[in-house]
């Protein structure tokens, strides 16, 4: 036999006597070409079956079970995204029963609770939006009844004033009224005594024509940096030439206590609480009147604080309420008008501050406490000593 061919061997043993060995081999003719056109047809066949099988898949059952619901959700997408709420839901025959089905269920229930949220979103802007249109109207009403309010304050105010006016010129008129008949039955000549009295009832005409211009006078203040120890200096020496034998004042205040205010305007503050507190201790036997005061800082805002009290006998409860109000006073005599801490509280308000009153602590007689606000600018510059 050849090397190449395949072979059977059979052992048969003997006894007594040397092994037999048989050996068979058959050979066909084209065998082995045979299996490799076996193999071949039968891979044909497989790849045949797989392309049918394949096609079938790709055309008979894919598209209706997959390729179809895939496009049928996706054209819902576009209509969500397009606005057109009538489209964006999944048609329930358009489903499958599998998981592509589920997904598309659950992808429905999502859409129905966004729309559900969107309703209760717009319904809730729509509540919101009357709540504001009502809130504009209730506004302008009430701003409505803030003018009238301030009106029927005006106008109580201007029937106030009017007494008052008439008050103050009851009492000088009646002093000129009386000279004037002396005059006339006199033959038109006057003494020395009836002529000084006639120019002191004069000025005080005057004075009071100059406080109610200030009362009434509405211009914004002109503010420049100034110093509150300067301009307190110049009250007191103002005051002190207004009032003969005026008690003593001190001041105290701690400085430099810069702000930016209308100086002139400023000193008429200060001339105005000055005269009350001296005209407050006149009579007393130890009549003072202090000024003192600085920089502090009050729930985070720096201010300037002057306070200038007096060891009289205080303000009365009666009129402490009322005690900025035009011709509000205990007393209207001579050397007062009614007017000078409504000024006063004008022009403070005028600067953004505003005037505290009160007794003192002690019970011995009142204080007055100016509160103006000072700015970024000021602050440096009583920082540096300026």
């Amino acid at each position: 036999m050849g090397g190449g061919e395949r072979v059977a061997v059979v052992f048969v043993p003997r006894a007594g006597g040397e092994p037999v060995f048989y050996a068979m081999g058959v050979e066909i003719a084209g065998a082995r070409e045979a299996v490799w056109r076996l193999y071949a047809v039968v891979m044909v066949a497989l790849l045949a079956v797989y392309g049918l099988v394949a096609l079938a898949l790709e055309t008979l059952v894919l598209p209706a079970t997959v390729y179809a619901p895939i496009r049928r959700m996706l054209e819902a997408d576009r209509a969500v995204r397009e606005g057109r709420t009538g489209e964006e839901l999944v048609a329930e025959e358009d489903m499958p029963a599998d998981e592509l089905g589920e997904i598309m269920r659950s992808r429905n229930g999502a859409v129905v609770m966004l729309r559900e949220k969107e309703a209760e979103l717009s319904a809730a802007v729509a509540q919101l939006a009357e709540s504001a249109d009502d809130m504009r109207k209730k506004n302008h009403l009430l701003e409505t009844a803030k003018r009238n309010l301030a009106d029927a304050d005006r106008l109580a105010s201007l029937g106030m004033m009017s007494a008052g006016i008439a008050h103050e010129l009851n009492t000088p008129l009646a002093v000129l009224k009386g000279l004037t008949e002396k005059l006339e039955q006199g033959g038109g000549t006057t003494d020395a005594a009836s002529a000084a009295l006639m120019a002191r009832v004069v000025r005080r005409l005057e004075r009071l024509g100059e406080s109610l211009l200030d009362f009434a006078r509405v211009r914004p203040p002109e503010s420049r940096p100034s110093d509150l120890r300067e301009l307190v200096g110049e009250a007191i020496t103002l005051v002190r030439l207004d009032r003969e034998g005026t008690a003593a004042i001190e001041s105290r205040l701690a400085g430099p206590v810069m702000v930016s205010c209308d100086a002139d305007r400023m000193v008429q503050v200060f001339v105005n609480l000055l005269r009350n507190a001296v005209d407050a201790v006149r009579g007393e036997r130890e009549g003072v009147v202090v000024v003192e005061g600085g920089l502090t800082e009050r729930d985070g805002c720096a201010l300037a604080v002057v306070a200038i009290s007096d060891n009289g006998k205080g303000i009365d409860a009666a009129v402490l309420a009322r005690l900025f109000e035009p011709f509000v006073s205990t007393r209207l005599d001579s050397r007062g008008t009614g007017l000078g801490l409504a000024v006063a509280e004008g022009i403070v308000r005028e600067h953004g501050g505003m005037i505290a009153a009160g007794n003192r602590t002690d019970g011995r007689g009142a204080v007055f406490e100016v509160i103006l606000p000072v700015g970024p600018d000021e602050q440096g510059s009583a920082a540096r000593g300026e």
